[in-house]
């Protein structure tokens, strides 16, 4: 998820060649929904990474205190897998 306008969105996306689907999000609305935190003295939104099931449930939510502060990609990983494993 991102603050810019969705073509700007969509060229960074692809510039940067980002393997999975990004949500341009302009307007703060998602980013206010699930509370990220915005702090100007630690260069804006904070980081949130969620993973979100087929439901619209939040399995698992992090957020961030600084702009380093995010889950490994073995955490992400792990609860996708639990949530695979639930689903078969």
């Amino acid at each position: 998820m991102g603050p810019n306008s969705p073509a700007a969105f969509e060229q960074y996306w692809q510039n940067e060649r980002i393997p999975f689907i990004g949500l341009p999000d302009p307007n703060h609305k998602v980013a206010r929904m699930y509370r990220q935190e915005v702090n100007l003295f630690k260069m804006g939104r904070m980081p949130l990474n969620c993973v979100i099931d087929r439901n619209g449930y939040i399995r698992f939510a992090h957020y961030g205190a600084s702009m380093r502060d995010i889950p490994s990609n073995e955490d992400l990983f792990g609860v996708i897998d639990e949530l695979n494993k639930l689903s078969s």
